[in-house]
């Protein structure tokens, strides 16, 4: 089918929303902690209700699509996360919190799944390593974004500012300090979460979906389609890098402004969301470096590359003094950029059929968020978070070795292939 500008925009912008949705759970860790008066496992039980959605939901958003379509899904989707957001904001608890991000984490579990497959549909096959890369990018702006809200609403929503003078007039400012706790003014950022899912529920529904025909390797699939992939050997290596890579993701940026107050004495309100900030924003940057590197080299180069200065920068971030420290876990986020759309492209262009089914194994892989943070916290209950960090060597380490073992069918499209991909050597 030809291109869909139109559609692979709204995609993008999809993303940035997921991301605004997603990625604001490492700064907010501190206060959960103070808030609810728990330890680090209670609070990273929290990361991963949210994570564990995906493990529960990807595979049935698959059927989800095959049967309604992408456009109703991806606006149950946001309904989800709507409610979720105002749920918590309503009753900040700790009960309801779990509650909240397991609901929201459902609807980003069906987006994830709707969106990648019509990615690859709508951008061409060829240029699915570089799409997935650009959303990346778009991904980590948003994520850049939000810790910078959080600390925005935490700094300027109490009525007095630190030396007791009144804040100056701002009508958002007014009217979510009548809607959030005054001791709770990170509770505000769920009030905007709500908004801006809301938002994305009418620009969905009035936007006009092109007819995308999938072929029948890109359809979510029948349940004998699973079955077919989950008999083979390669399926589970490529779920267990996404499982790895999200567990590396996550592990790493929810864990940071806890890390840096705990060790470091970092302001989590100040310098620990602005670390948690660069990290996504690194992110970015390494997005735009990404889709250079994609266009010149292998992409189980890049990924080889990157695993071993993410590994490096995690060595620095946890061992080194606090000047060291503050700088090389943001910069963790710089080489992780290219590992997602360089593990997602290799995954679907490893394959020869049922795309779609595969996208919702790889989407369930998504809960190694929830795990692995949540073993993190646990771990940093009995030995420390910087011991219990250390995990994070073996998810990097299995992400590395992909790109020694990984054998596409079709590699990734360089300056020399003309544009058209080429066929992976045998």
């Amino acid at each position: 089918m030809a291109r869909n500008r139109f559609l692979v925009g709204l995609i993008f912008l999809v993303f940035f929303v997921i991301s605004l949705l997603t990625n604001i759970l490492g700064p907010i860790v501190p206060d959960i902690i103070s808030t609810f008066s728990v330890g680090l496992g209670a609070a990273g039980f929290l990361v991963f209700a949210f994570f564990i959605a995906y493990g529960v939901m990807s595979i049935p958003a698959g059927f989800l699509v095959e049967r309604y379509s992408e456009k109703p899904v991806m606006i149950s989707a946001f309904l989800a996360a709507t409610l979720g957001s105002i749920s918590f904001a309503l009753h900040p608890t700790y009960k309801v919190a779990f509650v909240s991000l397991f609901v929201i984490g459902i609807g980003m579990a069906m987006l994830q799944v709707a969106i990648n497959p019509l990615l690859r549909v709508s951008g061409g096959e060829e240029y699915f390593a570089l799409n997935e890369t650009i959303a990346q990018l778009i991904f980590g702006s948003a994520s850049f974004l939000s810790p910078w809200i959080y600390s925005y609403l935490v700094v300027n929503l109490p009525a007095v500012d630190l030396s007791g003078r009144a804040q100056g007039p701002n009508p958002i400012l007014s009217i979510l300090r009548h809607v959030t706790p005054p001791q709770l003014p990170w509770v505000s950022l769920y009030w905007i979460f709500a908004v801006v899912a809301l938002t994305m529920v009418v620009v969905l529904s009035l936007s006009r979906f092109p007819a995308v025909q999938h072929t029948a390797e890109e359809r979510p699939g029948t349940l004998a389609m699973y079955k077919s992939l989950m008999r083979r050997r390669l399926v589970w290596l490529y779920f267990l890098a996404i499982f790895a890579y999200v567990g590396c993701e996550q592990g790493t940026a929810n864990w940071i402004s806890q890390f840096l107050s705990h060790y470091h004495g970092y302001d989590p309100h100040t310098t620990g969301a602005r670390a948690v900030s660069w990290f996504w924003g690194l992110m970015t940057a390494g997005c735009f470096a990404g889709a250079f590197l994609l266009r010149i080299f292998d992409s189980r180069r890049v990924l080889i590359g990157a695993a071993t200065c993410a590994l490096i920068m995690l060595s620095l971030g946890l061992f080194a003094p606090a000047s060291v420290s503050v700088v090389a876990l943001p910069l963790v986020g710089l080489f992780a950029s290219v590992m997602w759309p360089i593990l997602i492209s290799l995954a679907l262009n490893s394959v020869a059929e049922y795309h779609g089914s595969f996208t919702g194994i790889l989407a369930t892989g998504i809960m190694g968020g929830a795990i692995v943070t949540g073993v993190i916290g646990r771990i940093g209950d009995h030995l420390g978070l910087r011991t219990a960090m250390a995990l994070l060597y073996l998810t990097f380490g299995y992400i590395w070795s992909v790109g020694f073992w990984s054998k596409p069918l079709i590699n990734n499209a360089t300056i020399g292939d003309k544009g058209t991909g080429a066929p992976a050597s045998a």
